[in-house]
């Protein structure tokens, strides 16, 4: 296997590169939009249960997919160290950086669980709706016992793509989308534990599934081809600081980057909370529509980011090269065509999410925003994948940090509340559109100057 990977290193054209990395992104795809496709199944539930609940979901949701990401991107970290690693043919030292990686997955759940329990901190400067508020907090305090096994099995995925084997994660992927889609339609719609129990229903699904999740890739792990070959499991590791220090000096711009980006996303719904529940609902069905668009240029850059990192640990320096310009083109097209697809069906599929024609109206004013920005976004996140390949980290969080809470989050709210006339929660959408167009515009030239270094240097 190694002598035919290192003739195609030799031949590598951009053809190839793009046919690489579609194989690995494909999967990716799959998994990423299965992941998004059950909080799609959350806001069609309850869509259809009230506006409250859809409200809570928005905001509850929001919170905790922050909390998660920004926590997620730590320990994701281990997919640009295992794919150095697996390039320079240092295989057996892999399961060890898992096994690191899980230690410190267990770390960070114990704060993250902390502020799902007891969120009311969190809630009270946006003057929620007391129902609504309810509502929130009990969905919070449930997920917070997703928590651990959703960085657990965050940990597997790294592990997985940065290897080059993403097939298994589609598989479990698609399993749990199929036993959520059931669960959260018996739990929150049809009463299954004696009454419908809204979004409660729908968090308690989402734990039980987590942890599916996480037993399935646990048994993959331990029973299938990389548990025979690497053997993550067996000669288990102390928590270790020399690799914990590797792992959060990468990690830690990782996970606050993550934050950043999603925060400036998700939290509108909590600065827009005090505009009504439809106006809350309309944004959080374009915010689950962008979710479901970003899967795309996420996918091609976990993909870009481990095949890089292969070669740059093989220090095969044209190759890196020739995958990064793949990745950008991939992401080019693939963004237009989405762009395209997402302004033409935009009636169809906002009805599909609610009957409700106040929460349609505001979501069909906001999707020409969504469609605009899918080219910048797609750049922005293959250039900061290629980076993460790079094991530069600091300079694209500080870059992100400026764009999408400077811009997005603090330009959004003005145009929202200040600007003659205000926007209302347009604002915040053309602020984002604005952030993700100077985000690429400064990561883009960053991730140039950066790879060429890199193979220069080498």
């Amino acid at each position: 296997m190694h002598a035919s990977f290192e003739v195609e290193r030799s031949v590598l054209t951009l053809p190839m590169a793009m046919r690489r990395l579609l194989a690995l992104a494909l999967p990716i795809l799959v998994a990423q939009l299965a992941s998004i496709g059950m909080m799609l199944v959350d806001t069609v539930v309850l869509g259809h249960v009230s506006p409250e609940d859809l409200a809570a979901v928005a905001i509850g949701s929001g919170i905790v997919v922050s909390l998660v990401f920004g926590l997620v991107g730590i320990v994701q970290a281990v997919a640009p160290v295992v794919a150095h690693l697996h390039g320079a043919r240092r295989d057996g030292e892999v399961a060890g950086v898992l096994q690191q990686g899980f230690w410190l997955a267990a770390l960070l759940a114990v704060p993250g669980m902390a502020l799902l329990l007891f969120p009311q901190f969190m809630l009270a400067p946006f003057g929620l709706d007391a129902v609504v508020q309810l509502k929130v907090e009990q969905y919070l305090n449930l997920l917070a016992w997703y928590l651990p096994a959703s960085l657990f099995y965050r940990t597997f995925y790294a592990f997985c793509s940065a290897l080059g084997r993403p097939r298994v994660l589609m598989g479990i992927a698609l399993f749990g989308l199929g036993v959520h889609a059931v669960l959260a339609w018996g739990l929150a719609l049809q009463g299954w534990l004696g009454e419908p129990l809204g979004v409660v229903g729908c968090a308690l699904s989402n734990v039980v599934v987590i942890w599916l999740e996480c037993l399935c890739a646990a048994l993959w792990l331990h029973l299938g081809p990389l548990g025979a070959r690497y053997r993550p499991f067996h000669d288990w590791q102390r928590p270790a600081w020399r690799q914990w220090r590797e792992l959060l000096r990468l990690g830690l711009p990782m996970g606050l980057s993550n934050l950043i980006e999603i925060t400036a996303f998700t939290l509108v719904s909590l600065f827009v909370a005090s505009l009504g529940a439809a106006v809350v609902g309309g944004h959080r069905i374009i915010a689950n529509l962008s979710a479901l668009a970003y899967m795309l240029p996420l996918s091609l850059g976990i993909a870009t980011m481990a095949a890089v990192g292969q070669s740059l640990g093989a220090r095969a320096w044209q190759e890196a090269h020739c995958l990064t310009r793949a990745g950008l083109w991939l992401a080019t097209v693939s963004s237009v065509v989405t762009g395209l697809l997402l302004w033409l069906a935009a009636r169809p599929v906002i009805a599909a999410y609610t009957d409700d024609p106040a929460v349609q109206a505001v979501a069909l004013a906001l999707i020409a925003y969504v469609a605009v920005y899918q080219f910048v976004d797609a750049l922005q996140t293959i250039a900061g994948h290629v980076l993460r390949a790079c094991r530069v980290t600091f300079v694209p969080m500080l870059i992100q940090l400026f764009c999408f809470w400077g811009i997005a989050l603090a330009g959004g709210a003005w145009l929202c509340y200040r600007w003659t006339p205000p926007l209302g929660v347009a604002g915040f959408w053309l602020a984002a559109v604005i952030a993700l167009a100077a985000a690429a515009a400064l990561l883009l030239p960053l991730m140039s100057r950066v790879l060429n270094s890199v193979t220069a240097e080498a």
